[in-house]
Order: C-alpha cells, then structure tokens, then sequence
C-alpha cells in the first residue's frame, strides 16, 4: 500500500536525521577529549587527502590528553598544520616523535557555549524532522487524488505525527544526555 510506503520512507528520513545528530554532539567537546574532535581533519599523504586517523595512530592517554603518532616521521608537521589551519581550539604540541592535544579544563562560561551550540545541533534536528513530516503528509494528500480514502489518509497523518513525536523525544533525550556530560564537572 502507498500509505505504508510514505511512512516507511519518512521513518528512514527520521533516523538519519538522528544519526546525523549524534554525529554532530560528538563534536561538540564535554570536558574529556576524544578522537572524534580530529574527524574532518585531513592531511596531504603523498598527494592524496587522508583523514588523520588514516595517517597516524590517535589514542587517548586521559581523560584531558590525546597522543597521535603518525605512520611516517616526515608527517609530523604536516598533521601539526592540519590541526592548527582546522581551529579546533587546542594547539598541538609537537614533541618530535609524537604530537600531542591537551584539553585545558573548561570555565563555566565555556560549558555554556557548548550547551547553546548543542541546543542549536538539537533544534536543526527537529526542524529536519519536521520538515520531513511535513513533506510525507503532502505525499499523503496527494493520494486523495488517487481515490484513497480520507479515512486512510487521515489515519496515515496520525501515525506521521506519532513517528514525529517519537523521533523528536529521541532528540530530546540525546540533548539532555550531552548537556548533562558538558556540566558534568
């Protein structure tokens, strides 16, 4: 049936929308460093563009320190630039063997930027959810035309609005966890 179809397509909408929220928390630091901070970093490998992960080993030390230690020695530099052209907010340090990212503590004021900037992430989330909403529901009117039963179509919005409903509580709750993680102190 066409109906099911619509909100089969809108649930996979929806789901991306959520993984591409998650991905987007990730970058916003909570006071433990992580290797996701270097995703979309890339390096000059021999004439290719290479994430730096592809380039260098990336591990985390503690909870404020990140070591990456690249393949080649000559890369060293190179990844250095990357990082410092990237603005990620933390200057590397180049020891000659390996580079190394301290996370300096974060003030109260730095944890509340992030937390906005997280709300911003959370909202253009919803907006997408809804916009997608919005879109299957102009699927379904379409198919008033196509002598589908009002009835259906009516039942069809409703099970839109309830898919919509949930996948907008799963934003909620992923806000929730990130703001809880940056004020953790």
């Amino acid at each position: 049936m066409k109906i099911q179809e619509i909100l089969e397509h809108a649930r996979q909408q929806m789901e991306k929308s959520i993984q591409h929220l998650e991905n987007e928390l990730t970058h916003v630091r909570a006071g433990k460093i992580s290797p996701a901070i270097l995703e979309g970093i890339t390096v000059d490998y021999y004439g290719s563009r290479l994430p730096v992960h592809q380039a260098a080993n990336v591990s985390v030390v503690d909870a404020r320190t990140l070591i990456i230690q690249p393949w080649e020695k000559n890369m060293l530099a190179v990844i250095e630039r990357a990082i410092l052209a990237a603005n990620i907010g933390i200057t590397p340090m180049n020891d000659g063997t390996v580079i190394k990212l301290f996370q300096p503590p974060l003030t109260e004021e730095r944890r509340r930027e992030y937390v906005k900037r997280a709300h911003h992430i959370a909202e253009t989330a919803r907006i997408s959810i809804r916009n997608i909403r919005r879109d299957a529901i102009e699927q379904l009117k379409k198919l008033e035309k196509e002598h589908v039963s009002e009835d259906d179509i009516k039942k069809g919005e409703k099970d839109i609005q309830e898919l919509t409903n949930k996948y907008i509580a799963v934003v909620d709750k992923h806000l929730q966890a990130k703001e809880k993680e940056i004020m953790t102190v």
